[in-house]
């Protein structure tokens, strides 16, 4: 009996280190990065195909129209492989690799559940931004300077576009910001926002209040143009759209949360 009654203690003490080893390991893995968010300050602007943007607009920036936005949280960076591969850790799908680099070749689906899975994580409720709350802090917020790019009407000053990337994606927040302090919203990779596609005209006849598109459709918004990208698409009304189940080479995200 004595013999049973170690043996079985030594069991138990076995299971229990290897239980701590494992809790320890998950410990170490989900270490996340620091994560940069900017307060956007909430207000009245004009959405789609303004003054400084008109010569190069396409028909489904127009009408302009005025949007009430609300104050939210956006990230200061494009998310990057190290964050992507620090909440997934599973397989980089992106092409060109490196820590530094925002992480490409995402369908929304997956950028979806990144922000589902960094929330659980971190107790912070990540979400992908809308596009008005996308285009509303590409344009600078209440600082902004009416630039015809997120931060400068020099894109060079602000984006790695097909001019100047190699038609590679580059370390993020190597350009200069714009207004709010916030990187790469021109240029880089196209950016996924939460809604589904909409024409403008339809969207007028709803809630001009932190309006959003259609919840149901699987063609999605992305914008601010990429490394591949002529400089029409890298304006800050340009609107671009994707199957929400593809993967690009061009296509990467940004985080956004609630003001609480």
């Amino acid at each position: 009996m004595v013999t049973q009654h170690i043996q079985a203690t030594l069991v138990l003490s076995m299971l229990l280190i290897a239980s701590l080893t494992i809790k320890a390991q998950e410990t170490i893995q989900i270490q996340i990065p620091t994560i940069e968010m900017v307060y956007v300050r909430g207000g009245e602007f004009i959405m789609g195909c303004t003054g400084e943007q008109r010569a190069d607009c396409l028909i489904d920036e127009t009408p302009a129209h005025l949007v009430r936005q609300s104050d939210f949280l956006i990230s200061k960076y494009e998310v990057t492989q190290e964050l992507w591969m620090a909440v997934m850790r599973g397989k980089n799908p992106s092409k060109v690799i490196g820590d530094s680099l925002p992480v490409t070749r995402i369908t929304w689906y997956a950028a979806r559940e990144f922000t589902q899975k960094l929330s659980k994580l971190t107790g912070k409720k990540y979400r992908l931004p809308t596009e008005s709350e996308w285009e509303y802090a590409a344009r600078g917020g209440q600082l902004s300077r009416g630039y015809k790019y997120s931060g400068s009407d020099n894109l060079a000053e602000v984006a790695w576009y097909k001019k100047n990337s190699g038609r590679k994606p580059q370390r993020v927040g190597t350009k200069k910001p714009n207004e709010l302090g916030i990187y790469d919203m021109s240029g880089n990779v196209y950016e996924w926002c939460y809604d589904g596609f909409e024409n403008y005209e339809m969207s007028l006849s709803g809630n001009i209040v932190d309006p959003y598109g259609d919840d149901w459709s699987h063609v999605k918004i992305i914008r601010g143009g990429s490394m591949t990208s002529f400089p029409d698409v890298c304006r800050n009304s340009a609107r671009t759209r994707a199957t929400d189940t593809y993967q690009y080479n061009f296509v990467g995200f940004r985080l956004a949360m609630d003001v609480e």
